[in-house]
């Protein structure tokens, strides 16, 4: 007979995966719910707009109801701290790609969320990294606005070339 591990017996239900179980769950039941407002599948093709968020959603809650179990059990490992700095660097550049994305256009929006999203990874040369960002993001912004025809806001970059 084997015994159980010390370790395991002293661990007690993670509080952390009992606040992220129903949130996993409450995500899933919002996606079903505005998923339920689209129209249902048509008759001559068994896959439309509905059926991948609904899978989306039927795996939150596996995920959701797997978690509330292992948290129960206590079998999650044992977390690191978190690093405020590079949060605080990846929440920068979202705020400055909302912030940027009407008045600079998709490019220098993205290309800034780009470049402070490597400093939140630890490449901390932004004189490199902006315009790296920039350039990426406009080719991206041609193959979706102009090949696939998709609407991406055009700021006075976009605007030079096209």
């Amino acid at each position: 007979m084997s015994e159980v591990p010390s370790s395991r017996k002293t661990r007690r239900p993670d509080r952390a995966a009992f606040i992220i179980a129903p949130a996993l769950i409450a995500a899933a039941a919002v996606i079903w719910w505005d998923v339920a407002r689209l129209a249902t599948t048509s008759t001559y093709a068994p896959i439309g707009p509905a059926t991948v968020p609904h899978w989306v959603a039927i795996g939150l809650v596996i995920l959701g109801v797997w978690s509330g179990f292992e948290a129960w059990r206590g079998d999650f490992p044992k977390r690191e701290a978190v690093a405020i700095g590079p949060v605080v660097w990846l929440v920068a550049g979202l705020a400055a790609q909302m912030l940027l994305l009407r008045p600079a256009g998709f490019s220098v929006a993205t290309g800034m969320l780009f470049a402070l999203t490597a400093c939140g990874f630890g490449r901390r040369k932004l004189w490199a990294t902006i315009p790296v960002g920039i350039v990426l993001s406009f080719i991206v912004w041609v193959i979706f606005a102009k090949l696939l025809q998709l609407s991406l806001p055009a700021g006075p970059l976009e605007h030079l070339f096209f």
